[in-house]
């Protein structure tokens, strides 16, 4: 399925007192790898909320191997797990800038009519993408 890879610099506020990245943010990490697959395919959150889509996110798992650090490089490996139906599920892989796996994890957000805040089909513009 289609894979994205974003380079993002760790930022000194992201750490601990230990300079060690603070667990919680790798969502946005996290976030961020999946906006970047989107905006690869040609759209952007923005543009699909302008279009009254949200995608929020219902499930997360993250599991932590080693800790990146205050300015390590980190590359973050976003997967499309299966075609995307009522969810979209994803998988990323982020490591250091030496190779070192530091996490794995995994998301599904639902496709969200914002109109009717109801839950709906993946749009067929991304299918359509997806497809290609």
């Amino acid at each position: 399925m289609k894979k994205n890879k974003t380079k993002i610099r760790v930022r000194y506020g992201e750490t601990d007192k230990m300079g060690v990245v603070y667990y919680g943010n790798y969502a946005q990490y996290l976030e961020q790898g999946r906006t970047e697959w989107l905006r690869e395919l040609g759209f952007s959150y923005r543009w699909m909320e302008e279009n009254s889509i949200e995608l929020p996110v219902t499930k997360l798992l993250i599991e932590y191997k080693k800790g990146a650090k205050y300015d390590d490089e980190i590359i973050v490996t976003t997967t499309l797990r299966k075609l995307p139906t009522f969810t979209i599920e994803f998988d990323y892989e982020i490591h250091n800038s030496e190779g070192e796996l530091l996490v794995t994890a995994s998301t599904t957000l639902v496709f969200v009519d914002m109109q009717k805040n109801k839950i709906r089909r993946a749009p067929e513009y991304l299918l359509e993408k997806l497809r290609d």
